[in-house]
C-alpha cells in the first residue's frame, strides 16, 4: 500500500500543476470564447488530430525513458525522416523516411549501449549534426516537393468523415508498444534495466540488444510522426520537429513514468498526451507565447526529477 502511495505523488504533482493550468485557461476560454467553440466535437476531434503526432512521438519517448535514458535527437530525426521522404518523393521516399529514423536509433543504441556514452550527451550530438546535415542538403529550405500520397493518407486523410487516420496510426502504434511491454520478454528486460542496469546484466538479460531496441523504436515513432506531420502539413519544413522534444518527454513523466527508469504504464503516457495536448489548446485561445509554454514543460521535468530523485535517495 505504501508502495502505491509512493508511485502516485509524482504523477499527482505534475497532473495537478497542469490541472490548474488548465482550469484557469478554460475558465477564460469559456468566459471569452463561449462553450459552443471551444466544447464541440468537431474543435475537440481537431486537437486530437493534431495531438496524435505528439502521441506517436511519446510513445518512442517512453521506451527509452523506462531504461532510464533519454533520446534528444527525436526532433530533427523527425525532420530529417520528413524532408528526406518529401524531398525525394514517392514510395522511395516512404521507405528511405522510415529508414532514416531506424539507422538513427540504430546509431543511437550502438553509441549509448557499447560505446557508454551517456544518452543525453550522444543524442544531443546527432540532433546537432542531423541539423547540420539537413541545413547543407538543403541550403536552410525546407524541400519544394510535396508530401507523397502516403504521407498524405496517414497524416491528413479521415475514414467515415470523421475519424483521422493520424489517430489510427497512434492507435496501432500503442497497440504493438504495449504488447512488447506486457506481452513478451523485451517488454520485462525493459523494466529491470530501467531499475538496475547491472542486477539485469547479472541475470543474464542481454542488456546492450534491449537498449538498442529501445532507441530504434523511439526513432522510429519519430520517422512515422514527422511523416504523418508533412502530410498534415503537405510538406515538410526546417524545424518541424522542435516543438515535440519537451511536450513528449512532459507526457510520458506526467503519465507516471519515472524519469530515471524502472517504472510506469503506457496508458499514464496516453493521459499525459491529452493532458498536454488540452494545454497546448487553452494556452494557443488565451494567446500564450510559445516562450510560456516551454518554460511550463521545462517546469513539469524538473518537478518531476526532483520528486523521482528524492525517492530514489529515501530508497537508497
Amino acid at each position: 500500500m505504501t508502495l502505491g502511495i509512493k508511485l502516485d505523488k509524482p504523477i499527482l504533482l505534475g497532473s495537478g500543476f497542469i490541472v490548474v493550468i488548465l482550469a484557469v485557461g478554460t475558465a477564460y476560454t469559456l468566459a471569452t470564447q463561449g462553450t459552443a467553440s471551444f466544447l464541440s466535437p468537431t474543435y475537440l476531434l481537431q486537437q486530437l488530430h493534431f495531438g496524435a503526432f505528439l502521441g506517436i512521438a511519446a510513445a518512442g519517448m517512453m521506451m527509452v525513458i523506462l531504461l532510464g535514458h533519454i533520446d534528444l535527437s527525436v526532433p530533427w530525426t523527425l525532420t530529417a525522416s520528413a524532408m528526406l521522404a518529401t524531398a525525394i518523393g514517392g514510395v522511395t521516399g516512404d521507405i528511405t523516411g522510415i529508414g532514416v529514423g531506424l539507422a538513427i536509433g540504430l546509431f543511437n543504441g550502438i553509441g549509448v549501449a557499447f560505446l557508454r556514452v551517456p544518452s543525453m550527451i550522444f543524442t544531443l550530438g546527432v540532433n546537432t549534426v542531423l541539423l547540420g546535415l539537413m541545413v547543407m542538403l538543403t541550403g536552410g529550405h525546407a524541400p519544394r516537393s510535396a508530401a507523397s500520397d502516403l504521407m498524405l493518407f496517414l497524416g491528413r486523410d479521415r475514414s467515415f468523415g470523421f475519424l483521422p487516420h493520424s489517430v489510427v496510426v497512434w492507435a496501432v502504434v500503442s497497440a504493438i508498444l504495449v504488447f512488447i511491454l506486457t506481452r513478451t520478454p523485451l517488454g520485462r528486460y525493459m523494466y529491470a534495466i530501467g531499475n538496475k542496469e547491472s542486477a539485469a546484466y547479472l541475470s543474464g538479460v542481454r542488456t546492450r540488444l534491449v537498449i538498442i531496441g529501445a532507441f530504434v523504436m523511439c526513432s522510429l515513432c519519430a520517422a512515422i510522426a514527422g511523416l504523418s506531420l508533412a502530410g498534415y502539413s503537405a510538406r515538410a519544413y526546417q524545424a518541424m520537429g522542435d516543438q515535440y522534444l519537451l511536450p513528449s518527454i512532459a507526457a510520458v513523466v506526467l503519465g507516471g513514468t519515472n524519469i530515471l527508469g524502472g517504472q510506469g504504464r503506457y496508458s499514464g503516457t496516453v493521459v499525459g498526451v491529452i493532458l498536454i495536448v488540452l494545454l497546448q489548446s487553452v494556452l494557443s485561445v488565451m494567446q500564450m507565447e510559445e516562450a510560456f509554454r516551454q518554460v511550463i514543460y521545462g517546469a513539469v521535468i524538473i518537478a518531476m526529477l526532483l520528486v523521482y530523485g528524492r525517492g530514489k535517495l529515501v530508497q537508497s
